[in-house]
């Protein structure tokens, strides 16, 4: 299967091009829209959403990842990395810094390749597309190995929100095992205790727990903790104890 992770939205013709553009090498193949709405132009924190995301994608996914505010520049190479036996493909700006740190990067190629007509602000329709599309047919393309590094030295956690989803809840880029139980947390000028869910605190209640990909995350029973803490992506997050 081929998973899409963008910050198109959903709003647009940009996911239905990319679709296209891999049916028409591959029209049998399973196209997922994973996410489609990462921090928009933000490489840094959509990478703390891909990789605990990652993690979970079967064996011999391949993963269209495309958060590219440098599309056309030529600052950042068009890359497939192979983690853990899933690859993924899109511009090596980041967004693979945590992904690859935590899986372990056993290939990457420089992708070499380019189509007739490269648009210069549509990478994600005809460049990273057709590539997908013939990794998943066996296909052969222009392409070089090179041994990746790590292009920006981000921590291991990142103590901001990343992602706000439509419940209003605010994801953290920290890995939850990494918190001590128990721990007070403070975002927004509140103190936030740690709860397992949300029915096990009073409605209204703003807590934190560990969400179903490990990460620490915000949120309200039976509200929006957007709304109710005036949270947005980039808010940082602090342990008070």
């Amino acid at each position: 299967m081929i998973l899409l992770f963008t910050d198109y939205g959903q709003q647009g013709p940009y996911l239905g091009q990319v679709e296209i553009a891999i049916a028409r090498l591959a029209p049998a193949e399973r196209v997922i829209r994973l996410v489609s709405d990462a921090p928009r132009n933000d490489p840094l924190r959509s990478a703390y959403l891909l990789a605990p995301l990652g993690a979970g994608f079967p064996p011999g996914a391949i993963v269209f990842c495309v958060v590219d505010p440098g599309v056309g520049t030529d600052a950042d190479p068009p890359v497939v990395l192979e983690l853990d036996g899933r690859r993924f493909v899109g511009p090596d700006n980041g967004l693979f810094d945590i992904v690859a740190r935590r899986a372990g990067v056993r290939s990457a190629l420089r992708i070499d390749w380019r189509p007739p007509g490269l648009s210069a602000s549509f990478h994600g329709r005809d460049l990273y597309a057709p590539v997908c599309a013939m990794l998943a047919l066996g296909q052969p393309f222009a392409s070089t190995p090179f041994t990746w590094s790590d292009r920006h030295g981000w921590p291991d956690d990142l103590w901001e929100v990343i992602y706000v989803d439509g419940f209003g809840n605010a994801v953290t880029g920290v890995r939850a095992p990494e918190v001590p139980p128990g721990s007070r947390l403070s975002a927004a000028g509140r103190l936030l205790l740690q709860a397992r869910t949300f029915g096990d605190v009073p409605p209204g209640q703003p807590f934190w727990y560990r969400n179903s990909c490990d990460l620490v995350e915000i949120a309200v029973n039976g509200g929006s903790a957007a709304a109710a803490l005036g949270l947005s992506v980039g808010d940082p997050v602090q342990r008070v104890a």
